[in-house]
């Protein structure tokens, strides 16, 4: 006799997923496997990375430490998630591309969800919270220096969208 397999339902970037995984089942593995979402990639495998990190109901997750089961009923961002409905990259997508803060782009799903919950909570970081912000995420192209500079760069592009106050105080 085979697993037990335990029917969970998710909020997948905005869609109701329904799928019957086994109970060790990773959300990692669910969202790659079971629903074809290979965004989300899957480094250390401890959580130490970051490079599995999604968004689960708007806060930072590793995914790799996550058992599927424990995430039926909340809602998860993939980084497939995180562009507009009609495609346009969200202001941490495009500022990640403007500041040249990815090269081989293995770690980039993960530190743009968590750049997007840090920025949600922080709309105008300092540099120290940047870095304590994306503390988590290991990358080892870029040396972070222009990481740094494109969560400041999303900081800018999401206060002008908003029309909110820049981190010098002055209007958008």
């Amino acid at each position: 006799m085979g697993e037990a397999l335990h029917e969970i339902a998710l909020t997948v970037n905005g869609v109701v997923r329904r799928v019957r995984v086994p109970a060790r089942r990773l959300l990692s593995d669910c969202l790659r496997h079971d629903l074809g979402l290979t965004g989300t990639h899957v480094g250390c495998e401890h959580g130490v990375c970051g490079c599995c990190t999604v968004l689960m109901d708007g806060a930072p997750a590793r995914s790799c430490l996550t058992f599927a089961v424990t995430a039926d009923g909340h809602e998860i961002t993939t980084v497939e998630g995180l562009a507009g409905p009609d495609g346009a990259l969200s202001p941490v997508q495009r500022a990640f591309s403007e500041c040249h803060a990815l090269q081989c782009g293995f770690c980039t799903p993960g530190f743009l969800c968590t750049v997007t919950a840090l920025l949600r909570e922080t709309p105008a970081p300092t540099d120290e919270q940047v870095v304590e912000g994306i503390s988590g995420n290991l990358c080892r192209c870029t040396g972070y220096q222009n990481i740094v500079k494109a969560v400041h760069r999303a900081a800018e592009l999401i206060a002008d969208e908003d029309g909110t106050p820049t981190a010098a105080g002055g209007e958008a």
